[in-house]
């Protein structure tokens, strides 16, 4: 028996205007569902199961694959405009009139542009280890050592560990029980990220990292919805700065939550705690 609801989750598929997307759904169903977006280099595979079961125990969660990636088929989207367009068509080939969404790094850059394009179909927002774009003032130069190993063909289990975990003993404890849960479905037949897919999604993201500072002030003061900000402050990713700087402009409509000893891949490490954060968010 799986130790989780997602584990034994079916794979799923729907067709778009440019793609079959792949996904799954955890949880009851009705109400307005919870969309997850993935990260760089992410795929279904990669969401802890134990993150989606505490979401899942009052939410529909729906997780998917962006365009070209994954159980997605399609050409690979290379700025976070098309993928946010990819995952539109996502959205409206389910035919949800509403969604609320969760992105988490890449997929919170995605889901704020989704916001923005599309405000009628997106109800809340949770931006998580993300940016709104450009280069936040105060924030540290973009890490070297993080570009290396995402460039990477292939990530190893300690690359994983060490851009999405602290460096510490209790940080590493931490990466290596994630990678226990997720590496269930991780096996050699599940379809990955190709080195198309990988290029096309760098590509996208330091795209977005030039934006001038003014248009993204200007974007987030267009945002409407509430949205919940969440960083780990040992995140060298992308620094919890971002998330402050996004907030600051927003207005009262944005919260700010920061874990103090997690990095990138807070909502995997905090997964009951940040989980439970959401669904009081949702449910406000």
């Amino acid at each position: 028996m799986s130790a989780y609801l997602a584990e034994a989750a079916d794979n799923l598929f729907v067709d778009g205007p440019s793609a079959r997307f792949g996904y799954r759904r955890v949880g009851s169903q009705g109400g307005v569902p919870l969309v997850l977006l993935n990260r760089f280099g992410g795929t279904l595979d990669w969401w802890d199961p134990e993150f989606l079961e505490y979401l899942a125990a009052d939410h529909d969660v729906i997780f998917f694959d962006h365009v070209g990636t994954g159980y997605s088929t399609g050409q690979p989207r290379d700025s976070v405009e098309a993928i946010a367009e990819g995952a539109v068509e996502f959205l409206e080939a389910l035919g949800l009139a509403q969604a609320d969404l969760l992105g988490w790094s890449l997929g919170g850059m995605v889901a704020q542009r989704v916001s923005l394009r599309r405000p009628d179909l997106v109800r809340r927002l949770i931006v998580a280890a993300s940016t709104a774009g450009g280069q936040a003032p105060g924030a540290p130069p973009a890490s070297e050592r993080a570009a290396s190993i995402m460039s990477k063909p292939d990530s190893t289990v300690d690359d994983v560990v060490a851009l999405f975990f602290p460096e510490t003993e209790a940080g590493r404890a931490h990466g290596y029980e994630h990678i226990g849960r997720v590496s269930t479905r991780l096996t050699p037949e599940v379809p990955g990220v190709s080195p198309e897919a990988r290029a096309a999604g760098m590509a996208a993201i330091f795209a977005f990292a030039s934006t001038p500072v003014d248009q993204v002030r200007s974007d987030l003061e267009a945002m409407t919805h509430p949205v919940l900000f969440a960083a780990g402050m040992k995140d060298w990713l992308i620094p919890a700065v971002a998330s402050f700087f996004a907030v600051e402009h927003i207005g009262s409509s944005a919260r700010l939550s920061v874990y103090s000893d997690a990095g990138h891949a807070f909502l995997f490490q905090h997964a009951k705690a940040f989980a439970a954060e959401v669904r009081a968010f949702l449910n406000a």
